[in-house]
């Protein structure tokens, strides 16, 4: 019997996650929401056709330990495949110091398997994908530390 993964399998090792379809996507979504990343840690290699951002993501996954250890974050990198045009809406591209927050991905499938993946940012800003194909790559690249704040993310409801 095949079972789905849990946020408890994670534990202390580092993830390495694909999403090849919308499905997957929510999971990686909810691992990155809250992730912290400045400006200057977005890139966009046209030829290569990839977009990747270097984010400081919030442990979701290992939340319910923070009693024992503190709430962590840690490094990562996402990666967007296949990707053919990107906007951006309230995002000042001019300033490397400015610190993004991200709220939420979503994907729109059009057809063919294309679509159009969008980051919704904290303040109003939006990064969009129209992607060949659903691809994304979520992997962790440093060892947990302590959230600076010492808490968990919170959004007034």
């Amino acid at each position: 019997m095949v079972e789905d993964a849990r946020f408890e399998d994670g534990k202390e090792s580092p993830l390495r996650l694909k999403a090849l379809d919308a499905d997957d996507l929510t999971v990686i979504a909810a691992l990155v929401q809250d992730a912290v990343f400045p400006a200057a840690e977005m890139q966009w290699d046209r030829k290569a056709r990839r977009f990747a951002v270097l984010l400081n993501r919030f442990r979701w996954e290992d939340a319910k330990n923070a009693p024992r250890h503190g709430h962590e974050r840690v490094q990562s990198v996402l990666v967007f495949e296949d990707v053919m045009r990107v906007q951006s809406q309230g995002v000042d591209k001019s300033d490397p110091e400015m610190v993004f927050s991200l709220l939420s991905i979503t994907f729109t499938p059009g057809e063919d398997g294309t679509g159009r993946i969008e980051l919704t940012l904290a303040g109003d800003g939006a990064i969009a994908f129209e992607v060949e194909a659903l691809e994304v790559i979520l992997r962790d690249v440093t060892r947990p530390y302590g959230a600076p704040s010492g808490k968990a993310p919170s959004h007034p409801a």
